[in-house]
């Protein structure tokens, strides 16, 4: 191993001890599910033991007015008017909010990018088939510079004003989840709104780890999950529509309570809420304040979590180590692999907390081996090259969580294989080195054909 040149003073394997992971369980993928130090889970259980020794008192009463005062550490931290931020369980939430609010009529458009979220393109789809909306996708393939990126949006939104189409939204992340890249989402946003079109922002993993102002971005909408890089337990994502865009937003998920019907001039009963009167919020916040019963204790954890990111100096601190350890636990553990790391010559898709790796792993000699071993068995039955890539990424899933102790997020992506690692505050260099290794010999495995056993 080779020394490292960040600066781990008050960072690195030493707050391991703050977290509560099994001792040989290294969690390189944090950016998949997120995690949460001891501080932010004492602070969750003493929120769940006041909701249980009261739960009226608690559920009725109090906890509006705590929910009041995470949604104002939020807006300080996201530079926004309180007013125009909510909570929800998790980005795609958000994302299904928006979308599912929105009237289409014949003629609107979605456009979406390549790399979207998968849930989120199922969402798209979804809307497309019940509403009279149509999708367009921006296609690409990392790595691409910044500018091509705008400029091929730019190119569908032309050619679908030149077909006589509008489009009414455009989604797009901050950092992509797989691979795990940053895209230029600000400059997205400044197109969307030169263009006359909605921007939807999918900050899944924005907050915690990409630097927001969203007063300056000023989008149409955004949502982010607080649970994977701002340390809040799951499940926990906060939802910004500003104050022009509330009206569009009628309805929570599930449409609960706080829904305002359209006038009925048939109907004579009024809806009477159940829950108390919020007198100081707008309907637009009283509408996500319930959405029906849950733990909704992990909303009231961001204090504790901004205390505990506080504690290490800070977010600038924290975002120049995660981006330093993702750039050069990347390069480790490509020269332990023998092979590269995803990024544009300008690096800044790499401007992130994630390190996309490329695997060692033939497809070719994968089918090579499944084709030998069907010959073996007498059998002419060939696997379908799209059968032998999931076949090869959900046993090095489970074989790698099994028998090495860690989970790592794999993606046949461009004719390669790769694997995302996740820089956290609680990793170092030689994490990386370990990944690497464990990489090394799962790829060795797979194209002896273990995958098929």
């Amino acid at each position: 191993m080779g020394d490292s040149t960040i600066t781990t003073s008050q960072f690195g394997r030493k707050l391991r001890k703050d977290f509560l992971f099994d001792d040989d369980y290294i969690n390189i993928n944090h950016g998949s599910f997120g995690t949460y130090p001891k501080p932010v889970q004492d602070e969750m259980r003493r929120w769940q033991s006041l909701a249980e020794a009261r739960p009226d008192q608690f559920i009725r009463y109090d906890y509006p007015v705590e929910l009041r005062k995470s949604r104002a550490l939020m807006a300080d931290y996201l530079h926004a008017p309180v007013e125009t931020l909510v909570f929800v369980p998790n980005a795609t939430t958000g994302v299904n909010t928006v979308l599912r609010n929105l009237v289409f009529a014949d003629g609107d458009v979605i456009v979406y990018f390549a790399t979207i979220y998968g849930a989120c393109e199922n969402t798209v789809k979804y809307v497309c088939e019940t509403t009279p909306a149509r999708a367009a996708k921006v296609e690409y393939t990392f790595p691409v510079e910044d500018d091509d990126l705008v400029q091929r949006f730019r190119d569908v939104v032309d050619a679908e004003t030149k077909a006589g189409r509008r489009v009414k939204v455009a989604i797009f992340d901050t950092v992509v989840s797989m691979p795990g890249v940053r895209m230029p989402f600000e400059r997205l946003t400044e197109a969307c709104r030169e263009l006359g079109v909605l921007s939807l922002v999918d900050g899944a993993h924005g907050v915690g780890q990409v630097d927001l102002n969203l007063t300056e971005l000023n989008p149409d909408f955004f949502v982010s999950n607080c649970h994977k890089w701002l340390l809040t337990p799951r499940a926990c994502a906060i939802f910004h529509v500003p104050l022009r865009n509330q009206p569009l937003m009628r309805s929570t998920l599930p449409t609960s309570h706080g829904f305002r019907p359209l006038p009925d001039p048939t109907s004579t009963d009024p809806y009477i809420n159940p829950l108390p009167p919020s007198v100081s919020e707008s309907d637009f916040v009283a509408n996500f304040a319930f959405t029906g019963s849950g733990d909704c204790t992990p909303f009231l954890c961001v204090g504790a979590a901004l205390a505990y990111r506080a504690s290490l100096g800070g977010e600038a601190g924290i975002r120049h180590y995660c981006e330093g350890l993702a750039r050069e636990g990347g390069q480790r553990a490509a020269k332990i692999l023998g092979t590269e790391v995803l990024d544009n010559a300008t690096r800044t898709m790499g401007a992130c907390f994630f390190a996309n790796v490329r695997l060692p792993l033939s497809l070719a000699k994968c089918e090579d081996v499944a084709k030998a071993r069907a010959k073996a068995r007498g059998g002419d039955v060939v696997l379908a090259e799209a059968e032998v890539l999931a076949r090869v990424k959900n046993w090095a899933a489970g074989v790698m969580v099994r028998e090495y102790g860690g989970f790592q997020a794999l993606i046949e992506y461009g004719g390669g294989w790769w694997s995302r690692l996740s820089a956290m505050v609680y990793l170092e260099v030689a994490d990386f080195e370990w990944a690497a290794g464990v990489l090394k010999e799962v790829c060795e495995r797979a194209e002896r054909g273990e995958w098929l056993d």
